[in-house]
């Protein structure tokens, strides 16, 4: 494992008790930093706690990014708060878009664009205080390619991805980088809300033959987020084993 310098630094990681948001608490635990894992999973937090506590400073809170009213208190209790993960996703149904339920879609919105909104919104301003800051938003290939039975996911990641060069441009002149990260499918408990089809469809695109590890992201995260990335806001890193190659 190469060591990224993430000493005396604070993340908070959304959807931090598993998958993608798991494994990236794990690298920057390991990278120095300590760790404020926000999760909609009450009992969940608390295994994930119990079992990162071992690797350094893990404080947790359970709540519901969806809402604007549980987000700004959280991020008030976190304190200075240097790195920002929003790792917190959902799919939705895979379905074609004249099928879709417009709540379903909607829900997909709330979560994925919304939740991420919502807590860049809560934490920009005390970086712009300190004048220091990194985001990493996880979008998905999908944002950019557009997946067919998914209209949904596919548009909240595009979202993202307009929301981050968006916000990468504003805090430019500051000390607060903001960039996207688009991952292949990364095999998580997420693909229990896909149909097995669909899964397929996803490995088939990859040129590389296997979906990508949850390690594998991290570890790219964990550069996204150091002051090493110092020349680099508002982009989209790409990590999909050769599926998009722009």
């Amino acid at each position: 494992m190469n060591q990224i310098d993430l000493k005396g630094r604070t993340a908070v990681i959304t959807g931090g008790a598993r998958g993608i948001g798991y494994a990236v608490a794990e690298r920057m635990l390991a990278s120095g930093a300590a760790v404020i894992l926000w999760d909609l999973d009450a009992q969940r937090l608390e295994q994930s706690r119990a079992t990162l506590a071992a690797q350094g400073a893990v404080r947790t809170a359970a709540l519901d990014i969806t809402d604007e009213a549980q987000v700004a208190p959280a991020a008030a209790a976190a304190g200075a708060v240097d790195i920002l993960v929003n790792s917190a996703g959902i799919t939705g149904p895979n379905m074609k878009t004249w099928e879709y339920a417009s709540k379903d879609f909607l829900a997909v919105q709330q979560v994925n664009l919304m939740g991420t909104f919502h807590c860049c919104k809560a934490l920009v301003p005390g970086m712009m205080a300190r004048d220091y800051g990194r985001i990493v938003n996880i979008a998905s290939i999908a944002g950019k390619d557009g997946n067919p039975n998914a209209p949904a996911y596919s548009a909240s990641k595009a979202a993202v991805i307009g929301l981050t060069k968006s916000l990468g441009k504003e805090l430019a002149a500051t000390g607060i980088r903001v960039n996207a990260l688009t991952p292949a499918a990364a095999q998580t408990e997420m693909f229990a809300q896909m149909t097995q089809a669909h899964i397929d469809f996803m490995l088939s695109k990859i040129p590389m033959n296997r979906f990508v590890r949850v390690e594998e992201i991290a570890a790219m995260i964990a550069w996204m987020a150091s002051e090493e990335c110092s020349f680099t806001t508002g982009a989209v890193f790409d990590i999909s084993g050769g599926r998009a190659v722009y």
